[in-house]
C-alpha cells in the first residue's frame, strides 16, 4: 500500500508468453516502478503468475507483484499461495476480503458507487478500486466521493492514460494511484519488442504524477 502510495502507479497487464510477461516487468522496473499487476484474464494465468514470483525475486529484488481481475474467494486463495503481495478485483466480492483480510494482504475491490466504496471498507479493504473509472464520472467522481468519505484511499483504473493532461487530472482529484494497462503497453510496441518505450514512458508518467502532487 504504501508503494502504491509513494509511486502513484501500478501497471496492468497480461500475457500467454512468459517471456514477453518478463520483458515488459523489466521495462517497468527500469523505469521506476515498484508495484506491478498481473492480470488473471487466460487460461492457466496462475502458472505463469507463479513463475513470475519467482523470476521477479531475482530480477526485480524491489517490485511487489500483485494479482488482478480476480472475482472470487478460490482464484484469491490460489493467487495467495502463489506469492501475491495484493488482490485487486474488477467487482467487491466480500468472500475475498475474508481471505485476504485473514493473511493480512491487501485487497482492491473494483466499486463504482459511493454505498460501494463504503461497503468494502467496512469489510477491510484500505484500498478501493474506482472501475471502470472513466464510465463512472472520472475525476469529478472521484474529487465528490472523498468530500464525505475523505479517509478513503482510491485507485483508479479505466481511462488512465500516461499523458500529462490526463494523469494531472487524476491525480489533482485526490487518487492514491492510477492503474494503467493498455495506454502503457500498445499493442504495437509489444509486438515490436520495443521495451525501452515501456521504460520511458513509464519514467515519463511517474514525472507526470510527481509533479501534479507538486
Amino acid at each position: 500500500m504504501e508503494a502504491m502510495r509513494t509511486t502513484g502507479m501500478v501497471p496492468v497487464f497480461y500475457h500467454t508468453d512468459i517471456t514477453i510477461c518478463q520483458q515488459v516487468i523489466k521495462a517497468c522496473y527500469d523505469g521506476g516502478v515498484r508495484v506491478f499487476e498481473f492480470t488473471n484474464r487466460g487460461d492457466f494465468a496462475h502458472v505463469l503468475f507463479g513463475d513470475l514470483v519467482l523470476w521477479a525475486a531475482k530480477e526485480c529484488p524491489e517490485l511487489i507483484l500483485g494479482a488482478g481481475t480476480v472475482v472470487d474467494a478460490p482464484t484469491a486463495a490460489l493467487y495467495l499461495q502463489l506469492g501475491a503481495n495484493f488482490i485487486v478485483g474488477p467487482n467487491f466480492n466480500p468472500e475475498i476480503a475474508t481471505v485476504c483480510n485473514r493473511r493480512l494482504v491487501p485487497y482492491s475491490p473494483g466499486c463504482g458507487s459511493v454505498s460501494e466504496i463504503s461497503n468494502a471498507q467496512a469489510a477491510g479493504c484500505d484500498i478501493t478500486k474506482v472501475f471502470p473509472a472513466g464510465n463512472v464520472g472520472g475525476p469529478s467522481f472521484v474529487k465528490n466521493v472523498l468530500a464525505p468519505l475523505r479517509w478513503s484511499n482510491i485507485m483508479v483504473t479505466g481511462a488512465v492514460s500516461p499523458e500529462e493532461e490526463n494523469l494531472t487530472a487524476w491525480i489533482k482529484s485526490g487518487v492514491l494511484c492510477v492503474g494503467m494497462g493498455s495506454q502503457l503497453f500498445p499493442k504495437d510496441v509489444v509486438a515490436a519488442a520495443d521495451w525501452q518505450w515501456i521504460t520511458d514512458k513509464c519514467k515519463q508518467a511517474l514525472g507526470y504524477i510527481a509533479k501534479a502532487r507538486n
